[in-house]
């Protein structure tokens, strides 16, 4: 546990650090472009001393943050583009870049769960699983924003049979900014039982968006095991230790360092995309992972009240897209850290479970705190 105690007390620090002088966030709103049905979308800027965040009501995504490198110098840190219709011109082979996903984060196998005997169907969108709800996700929906002290929170009302989920369940996304750190809640209530687990998707490259790959910048994971995968990225196994594997982060290790070992989960993913248990209780706030960009001195610390976090190393980035400084996103150009109950847990009753039933609120919190390493 020194571990995990040594990376929560860094983020405290670094929380009071900027609490002492800390001023309230500004919050603006404009205008980010229109929706092909022609729907107006939204964009909100939340800015302190610290950081600048903008986050859209088209999938309620965080487009762009900005945090100071170790000589004062503020640079944008995440993947994604400058008008909406950069996200909509994906269609179908989707990024994600930046989105809050559901109502099933992850994978679901065969898009195929029960709940108390009865069968329900998502459909199929990834090598024949669901992926993040399905080919209309929340990532696809137009959500409602309202400015709130610090910040922003976005609503979703997703109706009973949406993408094959029964329920209606209504979503709540806290954006807001603490100092150096964003914090993002998300509660959730639904009027039939259900499965949901809600995540943001962003794609961070601390040494700045278009700068180049994340393979030298160095992670650490506040976990002891992970789920191995089939072919279709499906957990199998149930979790296995990361001990003696190239998934073992529990030192600071730099991301490339491994990526191309002779490991057949490795080749199956084409680098890493995997989730891993994090060390600590499901429910209580823990340091998940921590990144850290030698050249920027950017370091980047997540911490969750989540079982679980996706680290995905950007490996089916192709250079499709270009982003906001014009350059095309090619594998390894940004990293994911999704903090998230495990995949398939509908199917997979080992492992925490995503049900949320009348009366019962879903809350988890995940916070991005931003710090330099000189």
């Amino acid at each position: 546990m020194r571990f995990a105690k040594g990376m929560l007390l860094s983020v405290l620090a670094t929380m009071t650090t900027f609490g002492v002088h800390m001023a309230m966030a500004a919050v603006t709103k404009a205008g980010f472009g229109k929706l092909p049905d022609g729907r107006a979308v939204d964009v909100y800027t939340l800015k302190n001393a610290e950081l600048e965040v903008k986050v859209t009501t088209y999938g309620a995504r965080i487009v762009a943050l900005e945090t100071k490198d170790r000589d004062g110098k503020m640079g944008d840190v995440v993947l994604g583009y400058n008008s909406v219709e950069g996200y909509t011109a994906e269609g179908s082979a989707k990024t994600y870049f930046g989105a809050i996903v559901g109502r099933y984060g992850n994978r679901i196998r065969g898009g195929k769960f029960s709940i108390d005997g009865q069968v329900y169907q998502v459909p199929v969108n990834n090598n024949g699983n669901a992926l993040h709800g399905g080919p209309h996700g929340f990532d696809d929906q137009l959500w409602t924003g309202k400015e709130i002290p610090d910040g922003v929170e976005m609503t979703l009302v997703s109706k009973d049979g949406d993408m094959g989920f029964p329920g209606t369940l209504t979503v709540h996304v806290r954006y807001t900014l603490v100092g150096a750190a964003v914090h993002i809640h998300y509660s959730a209530t639904t009027d039939k039982a259900t499965v949901t687990n809600i995540t943001n998707h962003s794609y961070f490259n601390l040494a700045g968006d278009g700068s180049g790959t994340i393979l030298d910048e160095v992670l650490t994971l506040n976990a002891a095991g992970y789920t191995p995968v089939d072919a279709g990225l499906i957990p199998v196994g149930g979790v296995q230790p990361v001990a003696g594997t190239p998934f073992d982060f529990n030192k600071p290790t730099r991301i490339g360092e491994r990526i191309g070992a002779a490991n057949d989960q490795l080749k199956i993913a084409g680098g890493y995309d995997h989730n891993w248990v994090l060390n600590g209780k499901n429910g209580e706030l823990k340091v998940a992972a921590k990144v850290v960009d030698p050249k920027s001195g950017r370091v980047l610390t997540v911490s969750t009240t989540q079982p679980g976090v996706q680290f995905y190393s950007g490996n089916f980035l192709d250079g499709s897209y270009a982003g906001k400084a014009g350059v095309k996103y090619t594998k390894n150009t940004g990293l994911c850290l999704e903090t998230q109950h495990f995949p398939d847990s509908p199917n997979q009753p080992d492992f925490p479970s995503t049900l949320l039933k009348p009366g019962e609120t879903l809350n988890t919190e995940t916070v991005f705190a931003f710090s330099v390493q000189k």
